[in-house]
């Protein structure tokens, strides 16, 4: 599974989307051949653009649990001691492919992200603790004027886990694939035709702050949205946005239950809500309580941390995440009965998190993480297979 182990002190962000569906989906079917030490992941390159690609393969070293990079031939290297203040990272840049054209690479048995940016390098340091990911949630961060995006990878024994991710921003749009061994090939992350214009055009015609989550270079390029924990974080989103629906959910839970059935494949197991003053408690079957909920603020919602925290246990992790996805898609007023089965009900309210409910509208497959936990259900950008043949990254129009 993916660890987070590049950046310390990272909030949750994508790598928690990918770990929960790793959990989720278990072991997947295996061919019964072992995957190989590296497997080839083609990238093309279909944005448009002139400038030049540059692609990175970072993460941890699965057999060592060493962090580094992998070069284009998927061979591993360890980042050296970093500093403090931190020192300059080795180039670990691949050049990528020109536009209309596709090159090859071979990614390792790696827990990790695919980095690509357009015209520049990107910045990576190293401190004392590992490698600084770019966080241009900061103004001041090198990377802040460059345009970038990663998707995330686990490459094991059990195969190739490969995602989009949205969870801390939304930027240049690409896809994912994976070629299986009967020949055929899964992909998902493709944005509809003009859907790289119609998300940033929904954020703007949203009320309540959330065309503040737009960022732009000084020359009026736009470059990324960032996650609304993110614009909570920095103050680009009102701290506020979330409390009216948190409020009516308190309300509606102190005189009724809310079920909450966290295992699709154990429809037994079951967990009852209930409020009493700020905090909500669940009961199991017995009615003992097995864990309990602070009212949770904009931040622990947008980030399913804090107060909605959901550690990797069998009881209060798969309560939250629940939660968590019921209200970043504003399901729970509607349903007391948790998770929904469709998508019906996500984003109707008029409160609810709208950066995730712009992304999924502009997906092709209506897939993607958006946040954290948006596997619940299965509506995550996820692709996998137990005996992969080749991986697949490419880089769409900014249109």
């Amino acid at each position: 599974m993916l660890k987070r182990l590049i950046r310390p002190a990272l909030p949750v962000a994508a790598a928690a989307a990918l770990v929960g569906a790793l959990l989720t989906l278990g072991t997947p079917d295996r061919a019964g051949a072992a995957v190989p030490d590296t497997i080839p992941l083609k990238i093309t390159n279909n944005s448009g653009r002139s400038d030049p690609v540059y692609v990175y393969d970072l993460g941890t070293q699965l057999s060592s649990g060493r962090q580094g990079w992998a070069d284009a031939s998927g061979a591993f290297h360890a980042w050296p001691a970093g500093g403090n203040p931190p020192t300059p990272a080795p180039d670990a840049a691949i050049a990528g492919p020109a536009a209309g054209q596709s090159k090859t690479i071979r990614i390792p048995k790696f827990s990790g992200r695919i980095y690509f940016s357009y015209g520049q390098k990107l910045v990576f340091k190293l401190t004392t603790g590992g490698l600084v990911q770019p966080a241009v949630q900061n103004p001041s961060d090198p990377n802040r004027n460059i345009l970038f995006n990663w998707s995330e990878y686990t490459l094991n024994d059990s195969g190739l886990f490969i995602n989009s991710t949205q969870v801390d921003m939304f930027s240049a749009p690409y896809a994912v694939g994976v070629q299986r061994s009967d020949g055929g090939v899964s992909s998902t992350g493709h944005l509809k035709s003009g859907g790289y214009t119609g998300f940033f055009n929904a954020l703007r015609g949203r009320p309540g702050g959330w065309a503040g989550l737009i960022q732009t270079r000084s020359d009026g390029t736009v470059l990324r949205a960032l996650s609304p924990l993110y614009g909570v974080e920095t103050g680009a989103l009102p701290a506020s946005v979330m409390d009216d629906y948190v409020n009516r959910v308190w309300q509606k839970y102190a005189t009724s239950t809310l079920t909450v059935t966290p295992f699709a494949d154990r429809p037994g197991t079951r967990y009852y809500g209930r409020v009493s003053g700020n905090v909500m408690n669940f009961t199991d079957s017995s009615g003992a309580v097995v864990t309990s909920f602070q009212k949770p603020d904009a931040d622990s919602v947008f980030g399913c941390h804090k107060l909605l925290d959901a550690p990797n246990d069998a009881v209060r992790g798969p309560i939250s995440r629940t939660l968590c996805a019921g209200f970043n898609r504003s399901t729970l007023l509607v349903n007391p009965n948790q998770p929904d089965s469709s998508s019906a009900n996500f984003y109707q309210d008029a409160v609810t998190n709208q950066y995730a409910r712009a992304v999924h509208a502009q997906m092709a497959d209506g897939n993607a993480y958006a946040f954290a936990f948006d596997d619940v259900g299965h509506h995550e950008s996820l692709v996998h297979d137990g005996s992969p043949q080749q991986a697949y990254l490419t880089l769409d129009p900014l249109s």
